[in-house]
């Protein structure tokens, strides 16, 4: 049996950051996963990183220190890694959101409002100053805000940048192998049997992102963590004629909807390899992994509304992935009283590349009883607006 002080199940961006928060903390690690790493939700997003879409409250402040982090990672994983490892395309280029309508422009600039009393830098700016910011923007500009603290990186490889740099610091990277159930004594979880065999941890750890539900129910521990499907088109490559992440105000609805129907609304950026990413739509049908024409044919039309010059832009592919939803639209962060030696680092939804870096503060501090930046009472899972659907 190989054993060591945490499991952590799953290879994707929050496993990651959790696998080098605690390696460098001093403890052995050891990432499995039934996959590749990044090879599930990480890799199907856009990278965001962002302030914009988050109302005062616990999500924002995890938001906010991990924003801090992500600036931090941008320093010391290249320094650490070396010029051979690619470039996690950290850019700070900040955010613009944009209302088409007179309702929409009341929404925004009211939420704008509640965000700046929390200490968001929200900009509202005018037509003309959005014009600036963005020259082939539609002109039909009811309102827009600047979040100049939004960036982007890109998630596969700044996923593996951080298991690179776990693995610098001892931890161990077990791909292919598919947790079965867990080893109990004593009433705890000691470890967890997989097709590769028995790890022994004093911690297990579930990021398994939409899977997570199904991780910790082999545990005998159910967790309300459901897939939640979007889908990105990805333009073929131009100069560089979006400059910023765009997107239109009804994206913070759609975000904050418990509607399992589709939803779909724009946002639009571009990538250091000179593509233009288009989203984003929500809906929640299982794993179901088909792209449907109606999906992609709803992003395409509302993206023209904010940038018109794109209906001239080959459209080169399209993807989809499965976001880990939650119920209460907060992550499950944090150890599981119901077993001990269970943890949980999942239900980002579509926010989990930006919050990796604060969840895995988040447990290093509470795994080495050390009092966290920010409260983490909001995200666990004992927490009352998840407590019917975890016993329930």
């Amino acid at each position: 049996m190989e054993s060591s002080d945490v499991v952590i199940v799953g290879a994707g961006i929050v496993g990651a950051a959790v696998a080098r928060r605690l390696a460098l903390g001093g403890f052995r690690v050891t990432v499995l996963d039934r996959g590749a790493s990044a090879g599930g939700t990480s890799s199907s997003g856009e990278g965001n990183l962002l302030v914009s879409d988050k109302g005062p409250g616990a999500e924002l402040d995890l938001a906010v220190l991990s924003g801090r982090r992500w600036a931090e990672f941008a320093a010391e994983l290249p320094a650490e890694l070396g010029p051979g490892f690619p470039d996690i395309e950290f850019e700070a280029k900040g955010g613009l959101v944009v209302a088409t309508t007179s309702t929409g422009a009341d929404a925004l600039l009211a939420f704008a409002d509640t965000q700046r009393s929390a200490g968001v830098d929200a900009r509202p700016v005018t037509a003309a100053e959005a014009a600036e910011l963005e020259p082939d923007l539609t002109p039909r500009v009811a309102a827009a805000v600047f979040y100049p603290d939004d960036a982007q990186v890109q998630p596969t490889v700044a996923t593996e940048a951080l298991l690179a740099s776990a693995r610098r610091h001892g931890a161990r990277l077990r791909q292919g192998v598919t947790v079965l159930g867990g080893v109990v004594s004593g009433g705890r979880l000691v470890g967890v049997d997989t097709t590769a065999g028995r790890f022994g941890a004093e911690y297990t750890v579930v990021a398994a992102g939409p899977w997570s539900a199904e991780v910790a129910g082999s545990f005998g521990v159910r967790l309300p963590v459901l897939p939640r499907r979007g889908t990105v088109l990805v333009t073929t490559r131009m100069p560089r004629r979006i400059r910023h992440k765009v997107y239109d105000a009804d994206y913070v609805g759609a975000v904050e909807s418990e509607m399992a129907a589709l939803q779909t609304s724009s946002v639009v950026e571009s990538t250091a390899a000179g593509t233009v990413l288009i989203g984003s739509s929500r809906e929640r049908r299982g794993f179901d992994e088909r792209i449907e024409a109606a999906v992609v044919g709803e992003l395409a039309a509302k993206a023209l509304i904010l940038f018109p010059f794109l209906a001239d832009v080959p459209v080169m592919r399209a993807y989809g992935g499965f976001r880990p939803y939650v119920p209460d639209h907060l992550p499950v962060i944090g150890p599981d009283p119901r077993l001990p030696g269970l943890w949980h680092a999942t239900g980002h939804e579509g926010a989990g590349i930006g919050l990796a870096a604060g969840t895995a503060e988040l447990i290093g501090a509470l795994m080495t009883g050390v009092e966290p930046e920010i409260p983490a009472a909001p995200f666990a899972v004992t927490r009352e607006s998840l407590r019917k659907v975890t016993t329930g």
